[in-house]
Formats: C-alpha cells, structure tokens, sequence
C-alpha cells in the first residue's frame, strides 16, 4: 500500500512542486493551506507523513504540530521553512518536527527525508492488532484467528490490517480501494469483492463466525 503523504503550505506554487515530486516517487499526496484545514485533513484521513510549512495563515506549523503531538498523533512531520537560525529549527524539533528542511531546497533531498522519516516510522511501528479472536503482528505479518494461523497475501493482509484498525467503522468502497491498491488503480471494477471473499474464506475456514459484514450499497465491516 502506498504512503500517504499530506503536505501543508500555503504557496501554491510548492504545493504544486513537491506534490509532482512525491507523486512521481510514487506516494499518495493530499494538500492543506492552512493549519485549521491541515488539521482536519488528518482526521479525514489520516497520513503516513506530514511535509509541514511553519508559515501559515492562521495557525502556524508550529502549533499544528504542537496539537498533533498534544492529541497523540506520532505521524512523522517534515518541517520545511525559509528560516535556517538554529534556535528557530530546535524550536521546531522541540514542537513534535521529526525532521527540519531549510528553503530552498533540492527535490531529491526532500525524496530522501521522507523516505527516511517513512523507513524509521514503518521499522517503529511493529504492533499486534486484535478484534474479537482475531489477531495481526505487523511486524511478521502473521495473523491468527483463535489459535489457528493463517497465511495471507500481501493484499489480503493490507485488507484485515485496515479492517483491523478501523473495527466496527463502515468503510466505503472508495476507501478501500484507496488505502489497498491505490487512489489511481485502475484493475478490474470487482477485485475488491474477490479479495474479501479470499480473506473471509481464510477466516472463516473452521466454521468461525463472519466478521466481515456486508454494508449493501456502502462498503464493509468488521465487526461481530
């Protein structure tokens, strides 16, 4: 599943560079001008990574990072500024910025920030997911339902992971799609439908009840 990638600044012309530039690398990119809509932004979706002006109308990078890391929010945040005094980048690392890139810079090096902030974020966040008797290691990519083990594709373990970490949540189609195999994939119009049939037939294979409930006309849910 490609990282999503959320950039916030409020000059249109970088938005519109560094979206290219991410894009290119092949990450899903979404842009916020402010920090109110940046904000909001990661509730409505919440990204793998944050490229954060610390100029910006209204509330500024500093205090969007400041409330993300005050509401829990670990997602790794890039500051970018055109300010390189020392005491403004520690302000900014102090903040909750996991990494601080002074104006202007070269794409390539924006490339290679995130990659790293996206390499020591994934390494960071090994976690077992649980609902109801079913259980994830992110870090091996084993699942369990009760004592069983079951072996899962790569696509049908992006599946239950985000099942995993939205129970109970009705995910649309759209999301889906989006989150699993891309906001551009363009395959067959029902392979969403064949993969949470692999997925429920793997689940369910000693006759367990069904998790993964059809929400007609709207997407799933895991729930029981």
């Amino acid at each position: 599943m490609k990282a999503h990638i959320l950039i916030v600044d409020d000059d249109p012309r970088i938005t519109d560079l560094l979206r290219r530039v991410l894009a290119y690398e092949g990450y899903s990119v979404a842009s916020a001008a402010s920090g109110n809509e940046a904000l909001k932004r990661t509730l409505e979706r919440p990204p793998d990574l944050v490229v954060l002006d610390i100029m910006l109308p209204g509330l500024d990078g500093l205090e969007v990072a400041r409330r993300l890391r005050a509401a829990g929010d670990n997602v790794p945040v890039l500051m970018v500024t055109a300010r390189d005094a020392v005491a403004d980048r520690v302000k900014g690392l102090e903040t909750g910025a996991d990494d601080y890139l002074v104006k202007p810079f070269a794409p390539e090096e924006l490339v290679a920030r995130v990659k790293a902030l996206l390499r020591r974020n994934q390494e960071a966040r090994h976690e077992v997911l649980h609902y109801a008797d079913i259980e994830l290691d992110t870090g091996t990519r084993i699942a369990h339902r009760g004592s069983r083990e079951i072996d899962l594709s790569p696509t049908e373990y992006e599946l239950l992971a985000l099942f995993l970490r939205r129970p109970r949540q009705v995910l649309t189609r759209e999301i889906i799609l989006d989150r699993v195999w891309g906001m551009d994939f363009e395959g067959s119009s029902n392979v969403m439908e064949v993969y949470i049939g692999y997925l429920r037939a793997k689940l369910e294979a000693e006759g367990e009840p069904r998790l993964i409930h059809t929400v007609r006309g709207v997407g799933y849910v895991l729930k029981e």
